[in-house]
């Protein structure tokens, strides 16, 4: 399966799934003016991930090696935050099949708002997220 890459703007995030590499990454800013065109290809993308994923075309992941997102984002509209859900929500049909998934939500120490948005999306979205404090 093709990797995705999105470039970061000062609006938009980095975005880089690499399934081969099992890499998983949303970093920067999201507050794109247009959030449907700029969600809807990776809503997209995960959707055709898990589908191969499922279908057994992907063997890649394993209790041992699960697939690991990363979410490092210094902030987030409310837009991108039901994106994100959308996307939280779609990988956790894997967990069933044995294919584990964590998530792991990066913020800055005096950040506190940004961990608090990312427990709520986690309680939504009825995943566990593992939070990671950014070292300054």
């Amino acid at each position: 399966m093709q990797k995705l890459y999105i470039s970061p703007t000062p609006c938009t995030p980095e975005i880089h799934f690499s399934p081969e590499e099992n890499i998983f990454l949303i970093r920067g800013t999201s507050s794109p003016e247009d959030v449907r065109a700029m969600y809807y290809p990776v809503i997209e993308w995960v959707n055709i991930f898990i589908d191969n994923l499922l279908e057994g075309k992907l063997n890649n992941y394993s209790p041992e090696k699960p697939i690991k997102l990363q979410v490092d984002l210094a902030y987030f509209n409310s837009s991108s935050a039901k994106f994100f859900y959308d996307i939280f929500y779609a990988l956790k049909r894997l967990p069933p099949f044995g294919i584990p998934v964590v998530v792991e939500w990066l913020y800055d120490e005096e950040d506190i708002d940004l961990k608090e948005a990312g427990s709520d999306i986690a309680l939504l979205a009825e995943m566990e997220f593992t939070y990671i404090q950014k070292n300054k």
